[in-house]
């Protein structure tokens, strides 16, 4: 688990905050095929696969709560989901260390459909009046297909925020080419 400096604490701190403004201000507003991108279990995903489990569900803890707050929802529903969310991920890169391509599609899809399934039922447990119909199973199933398409651009954002003040991961070192000399590639050589 990479150490939290306090240059990497503001960024993730700053990083929360414009998620969940960016969220309630303008992504919730914008419908596509009936549903409206969620960006913020995408963020809390991204983090638990940079920062670890801990890091994860921490801030995934933080920006659930913020999250609630900002909506005035019923506090710790989304802050619960989020650190399922952010350990999630964050267990994911301790035990594998995803290297794949796909892994933040299939990591952002997972995140969204355990956020509103996880919700849901959260809700419907504490008794609020959920209506619950195949409108809003669409609706989910919806939002998942968007939020798996736009992982992608969600979690190079969050790695480019974060990057520049992640420790450096021994287990992540990239191996140099021998030939970056511009020869002739050792396979060619007869």
């Amino acid at each position: 688990m990479p150490a939290v400096t306090p240059k990497l604490l503001l960024r993730i701190v700053l990083l929360g905050l414009g998620v969940v403004l960016l969220q309630v201000a303008a992504v919730s507003q914008i419908v596509i095929f009936g549903a409206s991108a969620d960006l913020t279990p995408l963020v809390v995903a991204g983090v638990g696969l940079l920062c670890g489990s801990l890091s994860g569900a921490v801030f995934g803890f933080g920006v659930g709560l913020f999250f609630d707050a900002a909506l005035l929802q019923t506090m710790g529903l989304t802050s619960f989901v989020f650190i399922l969310v952010g350990y999630g991920a964050g267990r994911l890169r301790e035990l594998r260390d995803p290297q794949a391509v796909a892994i933040p599609m299939i990591v952002g899809a997972l995140a969204t459909a355990i956020s509103t399934f996880g919700y849901g039922l959260m809700s419907f447990m504490l008794g609020n009046d959920t209506p619950v119909s195949f409108l809003l199973l669409r609706v989910i199933l919806a939002t998942i297909i968007l939020n798996a398409i736009i992982s992608l651009p969600v979690f190079a954002l969050v790695r480019r925020w974060l990057g520049p003040v992640l420790p450096e991961d021994p287990r992540r070192r990239r191996r140099r080419r021998a030939y970056t000399t511009g020869g002739l590639s050792p396979l060619t050589r007869a």
